[in-house]
């Protein structure tokens, strides 16, 4: 009855453009300039049908409280006293990229046969450092049922966890025992690396992993200093396929090496730099896919339309599939808006494998779910936010009143 389930973050009504992610190329460029939140929901939801039509179970996280009052009251200060920075920091609609919420352990893997998810502390970034309080008590609604799920509180500062954006699992089935693989960052130039090693084997300890079948690798400082902030900007993996740059790993025949002598049937599909260069995969969002396995057999890759738009990009990816490999087909989404603040496809979901069944019923959707959502954004979010508005009351108001509205029609107001 395992499956994997793609939980998708709801874009939150306060999306918006404050440039606040150091090393995000794509948050910081855009600083400044008009968002459109509804819009952007919209987007996110179109992309659950996609999964949903392809075959795949579709779940969904909710947006946070935004403002965050509670984290303001902690630096002794609230919206109407605090300065910009601050006003920005709690007004953040990041917990929109799901794959940050948590590292999932599935379990096949565990000592206790159980699937463990750890919260990440997120404590690089100040406007995500607030996030995992309430992502703890989301996954604990979710996937409440103690039978088949632990959940764990954060790994403590100063060891940054960004989650599931750091770490990839590869196994021959999604039911069966994996390989799981831990990347962690050393230093990226300018740029902070935002996952310790420390962090990374606690995860490991914490979910009863076999030290055997567990594998920590760093990424390239390259790639870090090129703008890849998680190592999800430079690879995916899905059950027997590793799909990566070549400068994604400061190491990569040390990681190969393992993953083979673990999975000697494992395809790794490594897209050389003088095909792709770093620029072109950072800038298209080429490996923030997500790399799914279809009900009739063989892969997809559900890319950000950028991508396609490349064409030095396109043109590989057009080859790759011409190879007739595990990798059959490309299916273009367009998420615009999550792009322009530096999330694409897979920066939207976190993988759970699980039944279905054992998953709280108020967190899974159809397309009929879907609908009554829509509604709910379209009569609610806002639809452009621009940079003077983040001082704005009546906006602060609007968007509580536009989360309110879709919790009630979840019935999560407990949330």
């Amino acid at each position: 009855m395992l499956t994997e389930i793609n939980f998708d973050g709801i874009v939150g009504p306060s999306h918006n453009f404050a440039g606040l992610s150091f090393g995000n190329l794509a948050a910081t460029h855009n600083a400044g300039t008009t968002s459109y939140p509804r819009e952007a929901a919209l987007q996110g939801l179109a992309k659950m049908r996609v999964n949903i039509r392809l075959g795949l179970a579709q779940g969904i996280f909710l947006p946070h409280d935004r403002p965050d009052d509670r984290w303001l009251a902690q630096l002794g200060t609230d919206m109407a006293r605090a300065d910009r920075a601050l006003r920005a920091n709690a007004l953040s609609a990041s917990p929109m990229w799901a794959a940050n919420a948590a590292t999932v352990s599935p379990a096949p893997d565990t000592a206790d046969g159980r699937c463990h998810l750890t919260v990440a502390n997120l404590v690089t970034m100040p406007h995500r450092s607030h996030e995992w309080a309430q992502t703890l008590a989301q996954l604990r609604l979710a996937f409440a049922d103690p039978n088949h799920f632990v959940i764990h509180e954060p790994v403590p500062p100063p060891f940054g966890d960004e989650g599931a954006a750091n770490h990839m699992r590869l196994c021959r089935a999604h039911g069966e025992q994996g390989i799981e693989v831990f990347v962690y960052g050393e230093s990226g130039g300018p740029f902070p690396a935002r996952q310790h090693r420390e962090a990374s084997a606690a995860v490991a300890r914490l979910h009863g992993l076999d030290p055997a079948r567990t594998l920590f690798a760093q990424q390239s400082p390259e790639a870090i200093a090129a703008g890849a902030f998680h190592n999800d900007v430079v690879a995916v993996a899905n059950e027997m396929v590793l799909f990566a740059h070549e400068l994604a790993f400061a190491e990569p025949a040390k990681l190969y090496e393992g993953l083979q002598r673990l999975l000697p049937d494992i395809e790794i599909v490594e897209v050389p730099a003088s095909a792709v260069s770093l620029e072109d995969a950072i800038a298209s969002y080429l490996f923030n896919a997500q790399l799914v396995s279809l009900p009739d057999g063989g892969m997809a890759l559900i890319l950000p339309e950028e991508a396609r738009q490349n064409a030095r990009v396109w043109s590989w990816l057009e080859q790759l599939v011409a190879r007739n490999g595990p990798i059959r087909s490309l299916v273009p989404v367009e998420v615009r808006q999550s792009m322009a603040n530096g999330g694409g496809p897979a920066c939207l979901r976190l993988r759970v494998v699980a039944d279905p069944a054992t998953v709280d019923p108020r967190f899974m959707v159809d397309e009929d779910k879907l609908d009554r959502i829509e509604a709910i954004v379209a009569r609610h979010w806002p639809q452009m936010i621009m940079a003077h508005d983040l001082d704005s009351p009546v906006l602060w108001a609007d968007i509580r009143a536009a989360r309110s509205a879709l919790l009630t029609l979840l019935d999560l107001d407990c949330f």
